[in-house]
């Protein structure tokens, strides 16, 4: 196999989808994979605006027809595909399902339909893997046991990717991604709450008092960077190693030190009131294993959880000042 550098610099004016395009993830990818020579095009719900850096086929993927998708693959001519749609905060079980497993389906039906299977890149989740004991880094091979919606839906789609390639209708490959930390993050994600106050108390020049929930769990956390680089790097190479793919820093680190993080990085003095521990309703802990990445793609993280602290809080402030 060619060394993972040398793949990564030629993009060979590939044509590549990337859905959900416009949001957290899928806008720095956009950035990325154009940067290393793609042809970049957009799928996403919304329409094309003036000011868009890409072009943007505006489509539903979670509602459209698979001809409808198909046809958009081949007037395209989509070579590669990066799912970075989906969702789960403020939606139904209902919606989903719309949004995550019914999307890759159809996304994977349309696939069926090109000239040649295209590379797939699936989005998926630490959560497909579900409670763990305290101390245990799931590796790839670790019996998934998702324990909510979510997390059900995100394992049927890398088990729909997976099998789609075997079928060889896609060349498809999951990546099961730690919670991804960096600039743009959601406003409803727990960080994005912190940095919703912390910014307010920054403007009006007073402290901030942050009255949170239980902070005690252990994930996974990893910079957006790095999440971006491991999806770039299993887009361009020639063959795919393996199917599944840990990307994550691999060790856990509590929901507290990151709210602490934050804070450090924002220089906004804060009281932080933590609520005691319930029951709890999900892991509390969640730590990978990431040797197949470093081995087989080359791919480790690089940059210390602070970084993407840093990033979310300047792109915030940057936002803001514009």
């Amino acid at each position: 196999m060619d060394s993972v550098d040398s793949v990564l610099k030629v993009g060979n004016g590939r044509r590549v989808a990337v859905l959900g395009g416009t949001g957290f993830v899928g806008r720095p990818v956009c950035r990325a994979l154009d940067n290393l020579g793609y042809e970049v095009v957009v799928i996403a719900r919304r329409a094309p605006r003036p000011d868009d850096r890409y072009r943007v086929r505006p489509l539903d993927l979670a509602y459209a027809e698979v001809d409808d998708v198909a046809r958009v693959f081949r007037e395209e001519n989509v070579r590669v595909v990066v799912n970075a749609a989906g969702g789960m905060w403020g939606l139904t079980d209902e919606q989903m399902v719309a949004a995550n497993l019914t999307l890759v389906e159809r996304v994977i039906e349309a696939a069926a339909a090109l000239p040649e299977p295209p590379r797939l890149v699936q989005l998926g989740s630490v959560h497909e893997y579900g409670l763990v004991p305290v101390g245990v880094s799931m590796d790839e091979d670790t019996p998934a046991q998702p324990v909510n919606t979510y997390a059900e839906l995100k394992l049927r789609c890398t088990e729909a990717v997976i099998e789609a390639a075997g079928r060889g209708i896609v060349d498809g490959v999951s990546l099961r991604i730690g919670n991804v930390t960096g600039a743009g993050q959601p406003r409803v994600s727990l960080l994005g709450v912190v940095l919703e106050q912390l910014w307010q108390a920054h403007q009006e020049g007073r402290p901030a008092v942050l009255k949170m929930g239980p902070l005690g769990s252990l994930r996974d956390f990893v910079n957006l960077s790095d999440v971006v680089r491991a999806i770039t790097t299993v887009a361009a190479l020639p063959e795919l190693p393996a199917r599944v793919f840990n990307i994550g820093t691999g060790r856990a680190t509590s929901a507290r030190d990151m709210v602490r993080l934050l804070i450090e990085v924002s220089g906004v003095p804060t009281e932080l009131v933590e609520a005691p521990p319930t029951a709890p309703t999900e892991s509390t802990w969640q730590q990978m294993r990431i040797d197949r990445a470093r081995q087989l793609l080359g791919w480790s993280p690089v940059g210390d959880l602070s970084d993407g602290m840093k990033e979310l809080w300047e792109h915030h402030a940057e936002n803001a000042r514009s």
